[in-house]
């Protein structure tokens, strides 16, 4: 593995766009010239059940195509997960984790027992409600993760988001508008206190 490479899981539910989260986060990421890797762990997950997504990015090529086992980020669409689901499964002391929580990094790192420095919080659930009108955490977490990395470009993610998105929701420029809005936001407001 590249000591460039940063690898991310992702923890969502079925529904919460943890796969559509790890594949804009992996387009958006590529546009700014980075090789990538987008994969969801498949299973029979329903709505509602458990599911994992996973990101590689890379300066290099990316050779590795086996499960994230070791992640530096871990984002957590569903902090309800974090009761049932070790979602600090092989983080190292320099690993971040990023929870959609209304709670401190403080009070999130006391219940995940790890330190306090490795954690971020933003309302993702908040964010998305008030942006896009539904709770779907997604786009929010894409953009706190961005933040959280610290040397993606912002602006380059947003735009290849607006192109994606664009596609998909032609005849809906509100869907499209609440997603970028929801992705500025969460850049914003993630925070480690």
């Amino acid at each position: 593995m590249s000591a460039k490479m940063i690898e991310v899981r992702w923890h969502g539910r079925g529904g919460q766009g943890a796969k559509t989260a790890a594949l804009l986060f992996a387009q958006s990421v590529m546009a700014t010239g980075k090789y990538i890797q987008a994969f969801p762990e498949y299973g029979p997950e329903r709505m509602g059940a458990p599911v994992q997504s996973f990101n590689r990015i890379s300066d290099d090529p990316i050779t590795v195509h086996s499960g994230v086992t070791n992640p530096n980020f871990v984002v957590i669409l569903d902090p309800t997960l974090m009761e049932t689901v070790n979602v600090t499964d092989g983080v190292s002391k320099e690993g971040k984790v990023i929870v959609n929580t209304s709670f401190s990094a403080e009070e999130i790192a006391k219940q995940l027992g790890i330190d306090k420095a490795q954690v971020y919080v933003v309302n993702a659930s908040q964010i998305a409600t008030e942006t896009i009108g539904r709770n779907i955490p997604n786009t929010p977490m894409l953009g706190a993760l961005v933040k959280v990395i610290g040397d993606l470009d912002i602006n380059g993610v947003l735009e290849d988001t607006k192109t994606k998105l664009s596609v998909k929701f032609a005849k809906k420029p509100e869907v499209i508008e609440g997603n970028l809005a929801s992705i500025k936001r969460a850049y914003d407001e993630v925070k480690n206190s």
